[in-house]
């Protein structure tokens, strides 16, 4: 050892190239992209199967809500609601809540009474309400039967 340096010197002596790496190679980034490819193709049904059970969730609520609206003002009023938008003008709702499946609070499927057997013998109101998605859930319904 001449000078006083040491033998691990982490300066290249002259004549000698260092074997240091300064990035990634071709290979590293396709192989890099390619797993991330496939963890992306994995995720996406997973996250569409997971926004479908969503909009079925608030379906189902959105349904109980209106049910038990229609429910609440036919016995308080003795008489069936004519429209939904009777639930909101009486109290009983805020708004009418949109279909979630359609995306619209106007697409929604309203069943009347039959005159015969309505609260009131003058007028039938709405009976039920249904969606007016002409879908099919992930059970194999149709939202318009829920």
């Amino acid at each position: 050892m001449r000078s006083g340096r040491h033998a691990l010197s982490p300066r290249p002596q002259p004549g000698r190239h260092c074997l240091c790496r300064a990035g990634f190679t071709l290979i590293e980034l396709m192989i890099v992209m390619a797993i991330i490819v496939i963890l992306v193709a994995v995720a996406i049904p997973h996250y569409q199967k997971s926004i479908v059970a969503a909009k079925e969730s608030v379906l189902h609520s959105n349904l109980f809500a209106l049910r038990s609206a229609i429910d609440e003002y036919s016995y308080d009023k003795q008489q069936a609601p004519k429209a939904l938008e009777d639930l909101v003008s009486g109290g009983y709702l805020r708004d009418v809540p949109k279909d979630p499946i359609t995306g619209s609070k106007d697409t929604w499927k309203v069943i009347m009474e039959d005159a015969s057997q309505s609260v009131s013998s003058s007028e039938p109101g709405i009976f039920d309400v249904r969606s007016g998605s002409p879908k099919t859930s992930n059970e194999g319904t149709p939202y318009s039967e829920w």
